[in-house]
């Protein structure tokens, strides 16, 4: 990927994951990234810390910076000898202008490589469950615009309402009345299958049937506007048998995710392949620790412990952190039997090749003290590797029974992170994974006590449940299974599909 150099990238009707291999490739090398309105937001995500963002979005009669001036940047910033890329909705070339930056550029002699994309046209539909052709219904498309100027020359309506083939107009809600009564005024049958396909392919995608004599009037009465994909034809009556996307369990539904940002990736990317929408909001942060001497003086005498204990998927990778620092591996630990508070710990110290000696059947504090009481001495040593600020009560039981030696490898810290009080208004579902993410969530939001009782609240396990009820915060649902998956579903079980997917 050269310098010096412009990329026209499609970056598909808005999906993330309906973005080119090549396309994605050059989001997460860019230098400079020039993105349009409709590029999903989550792409953006992918963009190296030290890039520049500039947004040029554009809407009907509402241009955050001209096409002109656009033209102009990415020669601008092409001339600084920066890998850029800009980024834009559907294809570059399907009503895209992209062949007016294009010429910009080799008039600069700016070199440039252009990357296609799913049309919106095409893709959006998809996600509608149109299709835009179908055998036996429509064996041609045409993509029409529908964004109109006084001067500019119209269309021939008389032509279009004879096509047989499936009509897509894009840009055209600010004349979706214009273009419904023309066509039946060229005798396009009234009763032709007709839709509106607003934010296609995001988790608020929103779709509104008709025919072409009616959908104006369901359009307004539903309260959609731009952006949105007109289409017009048979194929629309197919949508009731192909439609996937908004028969998700968790679709149009906004799912706040407080887990730590290092952490909270596994339960977004769930959250999204069940058409939710997971807005990550972060209440704490994971800080590592320097327990030096400490650990220098355990990785000398790690076979005199009997058991060595982890409470979290943070504690074993911060404790093998530490034992590669020093040069050693998951070898160290052949005289202490391994315990794992749940499953998901487990899974991680497989991945350094341990398997758990020990995982009890409740992954709490006390579901592992009662599987660990009948199995100490009196004599044994254990480690316990966990965060600074954990719970006391694991520690406080067993060093009532045996030595017990606590390592602080890391600390849950606030990250004093504040969301617009008008996108938190939106969000319908906060999910909580520890008691630390409720505690610092109501440190934020706790002025907003009526709003959070408008939401839904969902619980991990039981002590986060406890702690949201000490703040007489009601729990809407709990995970049966206390982990990420058990959460998902319980999100699931909340929704089951039977929910406003406004």
């Amino acid at each position: 990927m050269d310098k010096g150099k412009v990329y026209l990238v499609g970056a598909g009707p808005g999906h993330e994951g309906l973005i080119t291999r090549r396309g994605s490739d050059l989001v997460k090398a860019a230098d400079v990234l020039v993105y349009d309105r409709l590029v999903g937001s989550n792409i953006l995500l992918d963009a190296k810390d030290t890039c520049e963002m500039i947004y040029v979005g554009k809407k009907s009669a509402d241009h955050t910076m001209r096409q002109e001036d656009i033209n102009q940047l990415l020669v601008d910033k092409a001339k600084e000898d920066k890998l850029v890329v800009r980024l834009k909705g559907g294809d570059p070339y399907v009503f895209g202008r992209g062949g007016e930056e294009v010429i910009k550029l080799n008039q600069h002699q700016v070199p440039f490589e252009v990357v296609p994309g799913i049309s919106s046209s095409i893709g959006g539909l998809c996600y509608a469950g149109i299709p835009i052709t179908h055998r036996g219904v429509a064996t041609s498309f045409h993509i029409i615009t529908g964004h109109f100027k006084d001067d500019e020359t119209e269309h021939d309506w008389g032509a279009l309402a004879r096509l047989q083939g499936t009509l897509v107009f894009l840009m055209g809600m600010s004349n979706l009345k214009k273009i419904t009564d023309k066509l039946i005024a060229h005798d396009k049958p009234k009763d032709t299958p007709a839709a509106v396909v607003h934010w296609a392919s995001h988790p608020n995608q929103v779709v509104v049937e008709g025919t072409l004599d009616s959908l104006y009037d369901k359009v307004q009465a539903a309260g959609v506007s731009s952006p949105s994909l007109i289409v017009i034809g048979d194929v629309v009556a197919l949508r009731k048998e192909l439609s996937f996307f908004e028969n998700q369990p968790l679709h149009g539904v906004q799912v706040a995710v407080t887990r730590a940002s290092q952490q909270a990736s596994g339960l977004i990317d769930r959250i999204r392949s069940l058409g939710g929408q997971p807005i990550a909001l972060p209440m704490i942060d994971i800080k590592a620790l320097d327990p030096k001497e400490q650990m220098d003086h355990l990785v000398d005498h790690m076979a005199s412990y009997q058991y060595l204990v982890f409470t979290s998927v943070n504690g074993v990778k911060r404790f093998f952190q530490e034992l590669d620092k020093r040069g050693r591996d998951s070898r160290i630990l052949h005289a202490s039997q391994v315990v794992c508070i749940g499953q998901p710990t487990a899974d991680v110290l497989r991945d350094h090749g341990i398997r758990a000696d020990v995982l009890p059947n409740r992954a709490v504090a006390e579901g592992l003290l009662d599987t660990l009481r009948p199995l100490l001495k009196q004599g044994d040593r254990v480690l316990v590797p966990r965060a600074k600020n954990a719970r006391p009560l694991l520690v406080e039981e067993l060093d009532k029974i045996c030595q017990v030696e606590e390592v602080h490898l890391y600390e849950s810290q606030a990250t004093n992170q504040v969301m617009a009080l008008e996108d938190f208004k939106k969000i319908q579902v906060v999910t909580f994974t520890s008691a630390s993410t409720v505690k610092h969530f109501m440190k934020a939001y706790g002025h907003h006590r009526d709003l959070i009782l408008e939401k839904d609240l969902v619980s991990i396990g039981p002590i986060t449940s406890q702690a949201l009820r000490d703040f007489d915060l009601p729990v809407k649902s709990q995970a049966k299974v206390h982990t990420i998956d058990g959460l998902v579903e319980a999100l699931k079980d909340l929704y089951g599909g039977d929910h406003d997917n406004q």
